[in-house]
């Protein structure tokens, strides 16, 4: 008797899922199920391979039928590679939107233009049924989320926050307590050197976040190691070739730094200036976001210790909150806060 061909083919398993991705059942779980402990370019990787073997996921029975909730997110352009990893890692589980009922576009915006960034506001929000978007700390980007509160449009800050507005959430990390974290491990990392000089860069202090980790920062270098001098402060826009050129201008003035806080993104660019430096004393490095370029940072060496926190949650956040709205429930129903991690070369996931 000869075979016969299925009228529909079989649906693909988690393990299926975790041989074409290369990863474990585990890790396939996490991800279809939106929880953290993955990082961003495997969740992307097995989001792909899901898609390939056409993995359905089931839609929970919470989910409300019909059309889906329009989300856009607004992120900053340029060469931010935390932040291109999570607009990928957006687009990538499009599927897994889906099946929550919501439908996620990312748009991205020109950086540090308070102007561009109230107008895209207004321009994407009005076509969606919720936004998302890094907020720059200013007037004109307030009256725009404030404009479209007006018209029934929640908005949600990421990552940073936005002062006196009516945004609906903020999704992101206590950054203070992660400018302080970045203090105290810069000072311990220190150990029996006499006084010394630590650098600091931010991405820019239009972003409140930045802002909240120098404050937290400078309180924990002066309370704590008061023989640690912070030179000054340089805004880098989170842009590598910036961020190398301010790095080297330090350490040609100061060649007896010992330090640099990097509170924003571009690391690597930091890391080029300190091993052209090369001095006798190691300078010690702290930054922010998991990417590939840090990860390798941390394994030669040239960095010491980064603060992170996973897409999926802060992701996952945003998408609860707006089905909370959706199903006329408190905004922050269930909604856990994000935590950061600190991530070191022998701890790496």
């Amino acid at each position: 008797m000869s075979a016969v061909t299925p009228l529909f083919p079989p649906r693909a398993r988690v393990a299926d899922i975790a041989q074409a991705a290369g990863v474990s059942s585990a890790t396939v779980d996490r991800v279809l199920n939106g929880r953290p402990g993955v990082r961003a370019n495997t969740a992307a990787r097995v989001m792909q391979a899901a898609a390939r073997l056409g993995y359905s996921i089931e839609a929970p029975e919470s989910v409300a039928t019909g059309k889906p909730m329009r989300i856009a997110f607004l992120l900053p352009s340029g060469t931010n590679r935390y932040l291109r990893m999570l607009g990928d890692y957006i687009e990538f589980a499009q599927n897994q939107w889906t099946a929550q009922g919501m439908k996620c576009r990312v748009h991205y915006v020109e950086s540090f233009n308070p102007d561009e960034l109230a107008a895209r506001l207004l321009q994407y929000g009005r076509k969606a049924d919720g936004i998302v978007f890094m907020a720059l700390e200013h007037p004109v980007v307030r009256d725009a989320v404030n404009a479209l509160a007006d018209e029934g449009v929640p908005a949600i800050t990421l990552i940073s926050d936005l002062s006196n507005s009516r945004r609906l959430a903020y999704v992101g990390i206590d950054n203070r307590s992660a400018g302080r974290t970045a203090g105290l491990l810069l000072g311990r990392f220190m150990g029996p050197r006499p006084a010394g000089k630590i650098a600091m860069l931010a991405g820019s202090l239009n972003y409140r976040g930045h802002e909240e980790r120098e404050i937290g920062f400078l309180h924990l270098i002066e309370s704590t190691f008061p023989s640690l001098r912070v030179i000054g402060l340089r805004e880098g826009h989170d842009d590598s070739e910036r961020n190398y050129l301010q790095t080297r201008n330090l350490l040609q003035q100061h060649p007896d730094l010992a330090g640099v806080y990097n509170s924003g993104g571009g690391s690597d660019g930091v890391a080029r200036a300190i091993v052209e430096a090369k001095t006798e004393q190691k300078i010690l490095f702290v930054g922010h976001g998991l990417t590939p370029d840090t990860r390798a940072l941390l394994i030669d060496g040239t960095m010491d210790a980064l603060i992170t926190q996973t897409p999926q949650a802060m992701v996952g956040n945003c998408l609860r909150i707006f089905d909370n709205v959706r199903q006329a429930q408190d905004a922050l129903d269930g909604v856990k806060p994000v935590m950061f991690s600190i991530v070191l070369r022998e701890n790496l996931p």
